[in-house]
Formats: C-alpha cells, sequence, structure tokens
C-alpha cells in the first residue's frame, strides 16, 4: 500500500499499473494474430497469466528507472523467484505446463544470471551457469530483505530448483510505456486506415482497461478470452472507417440527468416541444438525445474522423426530409385552424422524428440517438421545428436581452 504523504510512491505505483495492462494488451493482440484458443487475466497467479491451450505462461513485470541494473541479489530478481518458488511448492503451478517470464525494464549485466536466463534465440543462455550464480549470491548475502526469498528458493529442494530455472525466461532492456503504446499504435494501423489508428487505439484501451479493472475487482472472475477480444476488435474496426463512425459506450450511456443537461430547460429546442405540449416524460428523451448526439459528434470532429463537410451534408438533408413533411402540414391546416389543429398536426411531425426518421450519417452507423439528437440540434438552431408557427412563436427567444426596449 502507497502512503497517503508519498505523491511520488503513489505515482509509481500507478505507471507500473498501466504498464502492466499495457503490456497485457499487447500480449492479447499478438495472440490474436494466431487465433482465439487463448485468455490472458492480470493479477491471478502472476501480474500477466495467459493461457493458450493447455499451456500456462505467468509474467512477471519489473518497471524501473533508466540506468538500473538486475543484478545476482536485485531485490526484483529475488522477489520474482520467491514468487514462483512458492507456487511450485504449494502446487499452485505445474512446470511441466508452463513458462515463466520475467520482463524487466531494466539493462542485464553481462554474465548475469538474468543474463544468462534470456531467450534461446539470444545466444547467452546458460541454465546451469545461471543457477550456479544465485546458489552462489545466495549463500554469499546476508540480506533480511531477501531473506523469505531465499527460503522459498531452498525449499524447492535441487531438483526442483533447476527444473523451475529451467521454465524461467528474462526479458531485459524492456520497452516502456511510451514505446509499448507505439508498437500498439502500429497494429492499429493494420487493422484501420493509419488516420483512424489513434480513435482505434484509444478506444481498444478504454474497452482493455476497463475490462481488466473488472476482472481484478472480483476475484474469480473470467479472464478475457481470445474469442471475447476478437469480437470486441472486430466490432470496433467495423466501427472505425469509410462506411462507419464509432458509437462510444460512455456517450451511449449519457442520461438526462448528466450535468451537460442541467441547463437545458432553457434550450430552443426545448421551448419547441412544449409549445406543441409534448409531455415532460419524451422532454426528457429529447434531452437525453440532444446530450448524446452533441456529445458523439464532438468527439468525432475532435478525433478527425469526420470529413469536411460531413456534418454540413448531414444536416442539410435531415432538414430536407424534414420540409416536406412541414409544408404538407402547413398546407393541410390553411389558413384558418385552430391551435388544437395546429399542435396536433404538430405532434404527428414530431412523432415522425420520434419513431421514424433514421437518416444515417453514414451507411453503417444505425445509432437513432444521432439522428434523433441531431434533429434537437436543428431544432435548437430554428433550423427545423413542429407548431407550424415556430418561428414566430420563439423568435422572442432569440432576441439579445433589451433589444425590445431598444
Amino acid at each position: 500500500m502507497t502512503s497517503p504523504g508519498n505523491p511520488f510512491e503513489a505515482s509509481a505505483s500507478a505507471l507500473g499499473y498501466l504498464y502492466q495492462l499495457r503490456v497485457a494488451l499487447q500480449r492479447c493482440v499478438e495472440l490474436s494474430r494466431g487465433g482465439i484458443e487463448w485468455s490472458v487475466a492480470i493479477e491471478a497467479t502472476d501480474d500477466v497469466q495467459t493461457l493458450i491451450g493447455s499451456h500456462i505462461e505467468l509474467t512477471q513485470l519489473k518497471k524501473r528507472a533508466d540506468n538500473v541494473r538486475l543484478t545476482d541479489l536485485s531485490p526484483d530478481l529475488w522477489k520474482t523467484i520467491r514468487v514462483w518458488s512458492h507456487a511450485v511448492t504449494e502446487g499452485h503451478i505445474d512446470l511441466a505446463e508452463t513458462s515463466l517470464y520475467l520482463i524487466t525494464t531494466a539493462e542485464l549485466p553481462d554474465d548475469s544470471a538474468g543474463f544468462l536466463l534470456q531467450p534461446k534465440a539470444s545466444g547467452h543462455r546458460d541454465e546451469q551457469a545461471a543457477e550456479a550464480l544465485l546458489v552462489q549470491a545466495r549463500q554469499s548475502s546476508k540480506s533480511t530483505t531477501l531473506a523469505k526469498a531465499f527460503e522459498a528458493f531452498d525449499a524447492l529442494g535441487v531438483q526442483c530448483r533447476a527444473e523451475l530455472i529451467s521454465r524461467v525466461e528474462v526479458i531485459g532492456d524492456a520497452p516502456g510505456m511510451d514505446k509499448i503504446r507505439e508498437e500498439l499504435l502500429g497494429y492499429a494501423s493494420l487493422a484501420v486506415e493509419r488516420r483512424y489508428a489513434e480513435s482505434f487505439l484509444q478506444r481498444l484501451e478504454g474497452w482493455f482497461f476497463e475490462r481488466a479493472s473488472v476482472q481484478m475487482s472480483f476475484p474469480g472472475s473470467d479472464p478475457v478470452t481470445g474469442s471475447e477480444f476478437d469480437e470486441l476488435f472486430n466490432d470496433l474496426r467495423n466501427q472505425i472507417g469509410e462506411h462507419n463512425l464509432p458509437i462510444d459506450p460512455d456517450i451511449a450511456a449519457l442520461t438526462a440527468a448528466t450535468p451537460a443537461a442541467a441547463d437545458a430547460a432553457d434550450k430552443v429546442f426545448v421551448h419547441q416541444l412544449r409549445l406543441i405540449d409534448v409531455g415532460a416524460e419524451r422532454i426528457g428523451y429529447a434531452v437525453r438525445d440532444w446530450v448524446r448526439a452533441f456529445a458523439q459528434r464532438s468527439r468525432w470532429a475532435n478525433e478527425n474522423l469526420l470529413r469536411a463537410g460531413e456534418i454540413g451534408a448531414y444536416e442539410r438533408r435531415l432538414v430536407e426530409e424534414w420540409q416536406s413533411r412541414f409544408a404538407e402540414m402547413r398546407e393541410d391546416l390553411g389558413d384558418e385552424a385552430t391551435e388544437a389543429e395546429m399542435k396536433r398536426e404538430a405532434k404527428l411531425i414530431y412523432r415522425w422524428v420520434d419513431r421514424e426518421a433514421r437518416l444515417r450519417i453514414r451507411t453503417g452507423c444505425e445509432e437513432v440517438f444521432v439522428v434523433k439528437g441531431s434533429y434537437q440540434m436543428l431544432a435548437d438552431e430554428l433550423q427545423v421545428g413542429w407548431h407550424p408557427d415556430f418561428s414566430a412563436r420563439l423568435a422572442a427567444l432569440l432576441e439579445p436581452a433589451g433589444a425590445a426596449d431598444g
């Protein structure tokens, strides 16, 4: 637990957590390229636990400052050995079905135990020499801090110790958070157009971080599975592209009770609805659609997901869809219609918006609140309306304060 009086320690803990999530996400992306028969869990048996078929990968992550070295008496090395030794002696892992990885941003000094336990592809792996160095370090050290790690190491016995070491791979000088994100951005640019890669990755990270938080918060909950990740990955890819736009879950969950809607009572589109006696509950739904559409369209614009002039073209189409219906209503009413008749027909126009108007901004973007909320935005600007005389009735709302007195 971090000390409340030490913000630097808390910050380091938060950075370590973010590093852990990014490494886990990177592993998911790598695995997804080979199939869906896998799962990834965080803070289960280890920092990151991967199951591929019946084979288990346990990964310990150590993010350290620059110029740190993983020596034979490094606490990071021995704390990792302690975790794995306990897992073996207590029967939590079967070494025959398990690979153990220590990934550290620290440097591996030449001919250190960590250096000699690098993957075979490095050309430096020598398990027997690494074991001898660990035994020597353990016997020469008087450290009380590492005493429990030494005890766990001793408890393995000679044969089990050698088997444990044979399953360990140490990866030093590992990429930091920024480098991992660059690599993830590269993966994203293969899934969608490069100009959309950042938006794709933001949503993938957001989903994964939330999913991992849930998995860690409830012990025994399901890990991220290959099929689940594949479905989400493909869904995001389908949302971001020439024929679609992403609908973000946090925006789709907004309600009329959000702070953004606090001043909606004075919005012109709300006055438009009151003008034709729309009830409070349906006005609440209209506010909700307006909040969502405004937030989603703003995010699309901020992330450069929209083409030049796309919103303007979409609103023109919406207005033109409304115009013919509105003109027909006024024509049918004539000049002698009563207020009750005008409100009745106006409600039919609004019912069309609420129930039937489904003109999409792009062919794949089917979310209803985009259409309905966009109409509320247009109603707020008096580009569309429901009451036959909405322009005249609401003109006063647009007059600057004191204009009538001038």
